[in-house]
């Protein structure tokens, strides 16, 4: 007589404890709160930067542009500095939140905060170095006399040309490869997942990178508006959310480009002012 001999069912993963089953709801709310943190203290320093401009006297360096000193230099660094998280952070929430999931769900725990934190702070490197060229070129723009002031905007030649070159920009094959990026984060960690804190900053300033690929044109259009117009600041903070985070923002993006295409040869031809 065969005797068969049943196996039991494997028992697969250890299941979570329950506190640890919630781990998951508790962590998105967390990310979500510190994202939520960063972006509003970022919001609210730009304020008091802006008015240490103003005394130190930047709006008044068109009558005196030659006079722009250092320290004018790293006022505006920090201005940048403060500016591109209060801008990037939110549009940036998708990534971060999958970077958070995926640390959830390996098998190997542990460190998953700091291994979060660390992908942040290699993307807010990237845009902290683009501060610190973007504060270079408008110290250099304002001793030229080029823009009224650090805090101050171009004049309406040139402030048109950065328009169109913007628009231009927004319809460039780069910039919607960027963006298609930007727009995948899963895709985005199955091409360049890294393990570990020194893999997960590597990842955060190669995401970095990209999301720098696709909206530093629209940043750079603040140098024709003003760099303290907190109007512009908000509006292109919201186009670049729009852009990555919406169903069309594929199209949406090529709408801005159109309408700062107009918007730039009416700036030029002294038909509109921003």
């Amino acid at each position: 007589m065969a005797i068969t001999v049943i196996s039991p069912p494997s028992p697969g993963p250890p299941e979570a404890p329950a506190g640890a089953r919630g781990l998951g709801r508790v962590t998105r709310a967390g990310v979500l709160a510190a994202l939520a943190a960063l972006t509003g203290l970022a919001w609210l320093a730009l304020g008091p930067i802006g008015r240490g401009m103003m005394a130190a006297g930047m709006a008044g360096m068109a009558m005196a542009p030659a006079q722009a000193t250092v320290a004018d230099l790293a006022l505006g660094f920090a201005m940048w500095a403060v500016m591109m998280p209060a801008m990037m952070l939110p549009s940036a929430a998708p990534m971060i939140l999958t970077v958070a999931r995926v640390h959830r769900s390996r098998p190997v725990r542990g460190g998953g905060s700091l291994k979060l934190a660390a992908f942040v702070a290699g993307y807010l490197a990237v845009w902290t170095g683009f501060s610190a060229v973007a504060a270079l070129a408008q110290w250099g723009l304002a001793r030229g006399g080029l823009i009224g002031g650090m805090d101050g905007r171009m004049g309406p030649v040139p402030g048109g040309a950065v328009f169109v070159a913007a628009g231009l920009y927004q319809l460039s094959p780069l910039k919607l490869a960027c963006l298609g990026r930007c727009r995948s984060p899963l895709g985005f960690l199955l091409a360049h997942w890294r393990d570990g804190v020194g893999g997960a900053l590597c990842m955060g300033a190669r995401h970095g990178v990209v999301c720098l690929g696709c909206c530093w044109a629209l940043m750079a259009v603040l140098f024709a508006v003003g760099a303290m117009n907190l109007v512009w600041v908000a509006g292109l903070g919201v186009l670049v959310l729009v852009e990555k985070l919406t169903p069309g923002g594929r199209w949406v993006a090529r709408a801005s480009g159109v309408a700062l295409l107009v918007a730039g040869v009416a700036l030029a031809g002294g038909f509109a002012s921003f």
